[in-house]
């Protein structure tokens, strides 16, 4: 059976295109794999006193991925600080990782996805210079102690009114209330309060003192009439003198 120049032609067409396909998509898959790792970022931050290491993934395929944080001295790991699984978006995934890190530290962040990725991420982590620390309370108001003034001696009586006497002062008895009754003063007896000054009992009896703003107006009255009388005067005689 002879195989014609057409079918020859058409079959070695036909594998080149699929050659090429899959030249392209091994290509995009690589290129996929090799920038993947340029999704993950990580910081290391403090959460009050506390320090602590994130690691973000802003994977937008979501593919799930395995985190590991690794402290390092000199390019060895000294202990592994966690591991913990995260599933990536576009606006990012962020995992935490507890540490009491210290300044100037180095972590390695080892990511990993199933059989395809398992590379750390370039470069490490260096913590920062300043160490966190806690944030500064509000200091409470103490509380006032009563002084040693306000404490009553000893030996001393409260007075009548409750109050506690005042220390160094002698606490004077009170005198006996007076009998209850009639209160009136006897018969013929001198009172103790003072008589009026003869000059205000005068004025109250004459009442001059109700009068003087009248006779001050009378004054003033007659000072206007006489000053008006004298004006008048002196006009009609430099008139009779023309």
């Amino acid at each position: 059976m002879s195989i014609s120049r057409r079918t020859v032609a058409r079959s070695v067409r036909i594998l080149g295109v699929a050659t090429a396909s899959s030249a392209l998509a091994l290509s995009a898959a690589g290129g996929a794999l090799a920038s993947s790792i340029d999704e993950f970022s990580a910081e290391a931050k403090c959460d009050g006193a506390k320090g602590v290491i994130t690691v973000t993934d802003v994977d937008p395929t979501g593919t799930p991925a395995i985190v590991s944080v690794f402290l390092e001295n000199n390019g060895a790991d000294v202990k592994k600080v966690g591991q913990q699984p995260v599933k990536g978006s576009s606006k990012g995934v962020t995992v935490s990782f507890e540490e009491d890190w210290e300044p100037n530290a180095v972590y390695r962040i080892h990511v990993k996805i199933g059989k395809d990725l398992d590379v750390d991420i370039a470069p490490n982590l260096t913590t920062p210079s300043t160490a966190c620390k806690a944030e500064d309370s509000p200091t409470p108001t103490p509380t006032p102690t009563p002084s040693a003034s306000s404490t009553p001696s000893a030996g001393a009586r409260p007075s009548p009114s409750g109050a506690a006497p005042a220390p160094g002062k002698a606490t004077i008895p009170p005198s006996p209330a007076a009998p209850q009754g009639d209160t009136s003063a006897p018969a013929g007896s001198v009172s103790s309060a003072p008589s009026p000054a003869a000059g205000e009992s005068n004025l109250a009896e004459t009442g001059a003192s109700s009068r003087t703003g009248v006779i001050a107006g009378i004054a003033a009255a007659l000072v206007v009439i006489g000053g008006g009388a004298i004006f008048f005067g002196m006009r009609r005689r430099g008139a009779s003198t023309r």
